[in-house]
């Protein structure tokens, strides 16, 4: 069992769930709501949770988180939240589940609308340590949410937005690689490409931060390693330990910011929230990778060279071409046509992206016409 402390407390390993209830203990949670979503619950996974509590008592259960959570299910969830005088949160599920945990956590002890908490309406200074405690257990291994510091949550008015403060951050994060086993092959490839993007796009970031780029390479390693095998074989342990590492990895190192991949993806996803958000990562991927090469924080630095490297190739031009190329092995599309996004979108897409707080963390500070630009290599 390996215990990790950097920037949450996390515990790893197969069957890690049979620790929910000392976390509990340890946090000071006795009286959780569980979120989630039907199709966890339909797993049988909620009843391995609710074992693992050993409670005697009912613990409520939130499941009606959407694809892509919005303002509106983090209200029903506050409600149910103070309904039942709850004192934490237990998240199960992915990304989806976890940022809508992270969001009732927020508004449940906060006033104010779920908009005035976000980064762009300088909403970060508005959370405090009043923020409900979060214990975060996975279920797929791609957005990381177990150990990031934000939430991307759809407000009413359709904007897809990102609620960030070190005290969303979950107390703790479960991460039991088992729960992964059944998960589709589809949504194995699609989470494996989000966590990949994670990676690579953190390590392109241009702030400062050492221990970062290291957690990001070893996790780019691990992932372009067993992804395929994950996809094809979902029993491989060793491929689904390797790619819950990834994805843990993805999000403890994009601490120090993302890029234009998750601008694109934000916006495009809070048009048309049916969209898969690691799909579309996997999608503006080489596009991206393409224009940040001649940003001086990556040419001089030689990273595109480190990212080969770990990634297997001999020669860094190969990247985005190696992207692209796996991204059709996993059955993922590879162009922004194939998901129903035309060009009549673009003007939309590029809107939302220019405000997106990853806009300003990619090594090349993207104009209207780049991500336009980008937009019709994505096509």
């Amino acid at each position: 069992m390996s215990l990790i402390s950097y920037v949450t407390q996390i515990q790893f390993d197969f069957g890690a769930i049979r620790l929910l209830k000392s976390e509990c203990e340890r946090i000071g949670i006795r009286r959780p709501l569980i979120v989630t979503d039907q199709g966890i619950r339909t797993a049988g996974i909620i009843d391995s949770v609710l074992d693992a509590l050993g409670t005697e008592s009912s613990v409520p259960v939130y499941d009606r988180t959407p694809p892509n959570p919005n303002e509106s299910a983090v209200r029903d969830a506050v409600d149910e939240f103070k309904k039942h005088d709850c004192d934490g949160i237990i998240a199960v599920g992915g990304g989806s589940s976890i940022d809508l945990a992270k969001g009732v956590a927020v508004c449940a002890t906060h006033s104010g609308p779920l908009q005035s908490f976000a980064v762009i309406e300088g909403g970060a200074a508005r959370i405090t340590s009043a923020t409900a405690p979060v214990i975060a257990i996975p279920t797929t291994a791609g957005t990381g949410s177990e150990v990031g510091r934000g939430a991307i949550l759809i407000l009413d008015d359709g904007r897809k937005v990102g609620v960030i403060s070190p005290y969303v951050v979950p107390k703790s994060a479960i991460c039991d690689p088992e729960l992964t086993m059944k998960l589709p092959a589809a949504l194995t490839a699609a989470t494996g490409m989000d966590a990949i993007a994670h990676c690579l796009e953190t390590f392109m970031s241009p702030a400062f931060n050492p221990a970062a780029d290291g957690i990001a390479l070893d996790g780019l390693w691990r992932a372009w390693r067993h992804i395929e095998r994950a996809t094809t074989h979902p029993d491989d342990r060793v491929a689904r330990l390797n790619m819950m590492s990834a994805s843990m990895e993805g999000a403890l190192a994009f601490q120090k910011g993302l890029g234009c991949v998750h601008s694109l993806s934000h916006s495009l996803g809070g048009i048309n929230p049916r969209l898969h958000h690691g799909t579309l990562n996997a999608i503006f991927l080489p596009a991206v990778i393409e224009f940040n090469r001649e940003a001086p924080s990556v040419r001089e630095e030689g990273k595109l060279a480190r990212i080969a490297q770990a990634m297997g190739l001999e020669n860094p031009a190969e990247v985005g071409p190696s992207v692209k190329a796996i991204t059709n092995r996993l059955g993922l599309p590879t162009g922004l046509a194939e998901v129903g996004v035309t060009r009549e979108m673009f003007s939309n897409i590029i809107k939302g992206a220019l405000k997106d707080h990853s806009h300003k963390t990619n090594p090349r500070i993207a104009s209207e016409e780049d991500y336009q630009m980008m937009l019709e290599a994505s096509l």
